[in-house]
């Protein structure tokens, strides 16, 4: 009988909370304890990660300056979330933490072991979200002019995936020995060099890491053009997709899943969850209302077009809000971000995409925990799997609405069946077993 459940994770930001509301901690503490806060609420409830995004740069995309960026402190300032696992860790049992480290970026071998001493330093409970970075702006930081054209990007993420888990894997699981009769700690017959050298990469190895507890950690992509989709096949345990209707979750997740088996894995093995961000209130007319309210906001508009022009590199500013975008309209930032915003965007204004778009989206997932949980169960059955990425509305994390899906809306889950139940169910606190096991 296949496993009714789902699975749940929580995609996060380590920038500002929702400081300039009443439930914000006001913006001034960096030390982590809100996500700490957040961290112990998910795992408490049963959630199986939580997703840390990053951006290294100060965006100046939107109006051509730092400006707006950082009046809604959306992307920027930031800081990076690798040092924020162990922290995340120690304060919870089982929840997952998947870090996002960019390819372009990070040398592989540094990669391979930063991911594998987390992995050791979690127990088993750390994953790498793999991202290519898609802003110019950001590759200047780091010494380049530009950052490479789209597909290239997924050609040298391809192979860059590959050396990092032959780093890992540069060690047999039995390599450590502890043996005292011979005072050998590690059968150096055990250890090998990779050699490896490709058309971009190129590492002797091996990792002066030992094997971590899982081995290779937990891999999540989020694959929107068929590049990332091929990438995300081929490697990931988990990933991310922006479909925001019934028909396009179930097309994306096919298809995911239609490559993966190509490729000689077990679709099963490859976990699709759907971004989705519920607006709960007591009644549905509440939850409306609130809906309602943040689209009347009158920095929604601006904060949003800021937070898009940010990930796809297209400066939203330069286009009247009352007329349809260009229809050649293209990035060489984030693809799949640009297409959820343009699906069924024909004869409509900028302004008409950006509210209608926010206020329907993610399959009307508006009204109390239990019709919520209604949609979400319709749309889980729909679609096939395999869970559901939650995010706070407008990316703005605060106490109070992890609370609301935490204590409201994940009980109502529970209840029905869906999710798991932490204190009914052994721990199975490795991250790639929690994935696994339905």
């Amino acid at each position: 009988m296949t496993d009714s459940r789902f699975h749940l994770g929580w995609f996060l930001n380590f920038t500002v909370d929702d400081w300039d509301g009443q439930w914000g901690d006001g913006g001034r503490d960096w030390s982590g304890e809100t996500l700490v806060d957040v961290a112990r609420q998910l795992d408490r409830s049963g959630f199986d990660f939580v997703l840390l995004e990053d951006k290294s740069m100060v965006a100046d995309t939107y109006g051509g300056s730092f400006v707006a960026e950082l009046k809604h402190a959306y992307h920027a300032p930031k800081l990076d979330p690798a040092p924020l696992v162990p922290l995340l860790a120690r304060a919870t049992e089982r929840l997952g933490i998947i870090a996002t480290l960019s390819t372009t970026f990070y040398p592989p071998y540094l990669l391979a072991r930063l991911t594998a001493t987390l992995d050791h330093l979690t127990r088993g409970r750390v994953g790498w979200n793999v991202v290519t970075s898609g802003e110019d702006r950001a590759a200047q930081n780091y010494g380049y002019e530009r950052i490479p054209e789209h597909d290239l990007r997924y050609e040298k993420a391809d192979e860059y995936v590959d050396l990092v888990q032959r780093l890992w894997e540069s060690w047999d699981e039995d390599a450590v020995v502890l043996d005292r009769e011979t005072r050998t700690y590690a059968d150096g017959a055990k250890v090998r060099d990779i050699g490896f050298s490709g058309r971009f990469y190129a590492s002797r190895g091996p990792l002066n890491t030992p094997p971590s507890p899982q081995r290779r950690p937990v891999i999540a992509q989020a694959g929107g053009s068929p590049k990332g989709r091929d990438l995300a096949a081929k490697y990931a345990d988990v990933v991310v997709s922006p479909a925001s209707t019934v028909d396009d979750m179930r097309a994306y997740r096919d298809d995911i899943r239609a490559r993966a088996e190509a490729l000689g894995r077990r679709p099963d093995d490859v976990k699709v969850l759907f971004l989705v961000s519920p607006t709960l209130g007591d009644t549905d007319a509440h939850a409306r209302e609130r809906a309602e309210a943040r689209l009347r906001d009158p920095e929604f508009l601006e904060r949003t077009l800021v937070g898009i022009a940010d990930v796809t590199d297209i400066d939203f500013s330069r286009f009247d809000l009352d007329q349809p975008l260009p229809a050649d309209l293209a990035t060489h930032g984030e693809q799949g971000t640009l297409r959820a915003m343009l699906k069924g965007s024909e004869g409509k204004t900028l302004r008409e995409i950006i509210l209608g778009d926010s206020g329907r989206r993610k399959g009307d997932l508006v009204g109390t925990p239990a019709t919520v949980a209604d949609r979400l169960e319709e749309i889980h059955r729909a679609v096939g799997g395999d869970g559901f990425l939650i995010h706070a509305p407008g990316m703005r994390i605060n106490r109070k609405y992890v609370i609301e899906v935490a204590d409201g809306l994940v009980p109502e889950l529970r209840r029905r069946g869906l999710v798991r139940d932490p204190v009914a169910e052994p721990p199975r606190p490795r991250l790639r077993d929690r994935l696994r096991e339905f």
